[in-house]
């Protein structure tokens, strides 16, 4: 049996994103991949164009490659599915403010890759574990931790494990629903961007979140605030009654 194409894949899985009664597969963007699912304010100025190893979108560029096999970055205004492979990353956890947090953990980081003579890569990754406010979907830096994360361009790059304050470790692939957005990195963009995830998970019922929120940074401070490029993700998944009735919504209570 042929393997399905992925502009097949990507039909299917907008069908079921989308609640048809008639849908019978639950599936999911391939590895790499991304599917569209809709938009918020005024929508997408633009669609992301590779330049080389590098992505502009309207005002918004990307000047560092992204990893080998990481899906293309979600332009602001677009809300979308992606699939992530695993990907190895030199990380640094803590609690606090993040601001804060980022601005010491920059030069560790840095000064690891450049120990091992690994080229920068964007973005810049912040996972945010108990953060989150009881019953309002927003994180707040008094609660949990943070881990921020340089990511490797390719898996084979160096040896996992500890160098210092920074360790190296290989993530688990995900799929995550992605909100992507313009507008200078912080706590309050973040927020913003949770607020746009959890309204789309309450309208399409079929799917939840799964997992605690993580940012994508694309920019670093040599560019303006206004035209900074970033994601604010959610890992997600279909609930367990929807994939056991064949891809088909629930309509039990």
């Amino acid at each position: 049996m042929e393997p399905l194409s992925t502009n097949i894949l990507i039909s299917l899985a907008v069908i079921l994103i989308q609640g048809s009664p008639q849908a019978r597969l639950s599936v999911l963007p391939a590895v790499g991949k991304c599917v569209r699912l809709g938009t918020f304010g005024s929508g997408p100025a633009a669609e992301p164009t590779q330049v080389g190893e590098f992505w502009k979108c309207g005002r918004c560029e990307i000047e560092a490659p992204l990893p080998i096999g990481y899906p293309a970055p979600t332009p602001p205004g677009a809300i979308e599915l992606k699939s992530y492979p695993s990907v190895r990353r030199a990380e640094i956890s803590s609690t606090g403010s993040t601001a804060m947090g980022m601005f010491a953990s920059f030069w560790p980081l840095f000064n690891h890759i450049k120990s091992r003579e690994i080229a920068m890569t964007s973005p810049v990754e912040m996972d945010y574990r108990g953060m989150m406010e009881p019953n309002s979907n927003q994180l707040n830096e008094k609660n949990g931790s943070w881990t921020m994360s340089f990511l490797y361009r390719e898996s084979d790059m160096g040896p996992t494990g500890k160098d210092g304050t920074v360790t190296v470790v290989d993530t688990a692939p995900i799929t995550v629903l992605s909100v992507g957005l313009r507008g200078a990195y912080g706590m309050k963009k973040t927020n913003e961007g949770l607020k746009i995830l959890n309204e789309w998970i309450v309208a399409h019922p079929a799917w939840r979140a799964v997992g605690d929120p993580r940012t994508f940074s694309y920019n670093g401070p040599a560019v303006r605030n206004g035209d900074k490029w970033s994601e604010v993700q959610l890992p997600i998944e279909l609930k367990s009654d929807v994939l056991s009735n064949n891809g088909t919504e629930s309509t039990s209570d």
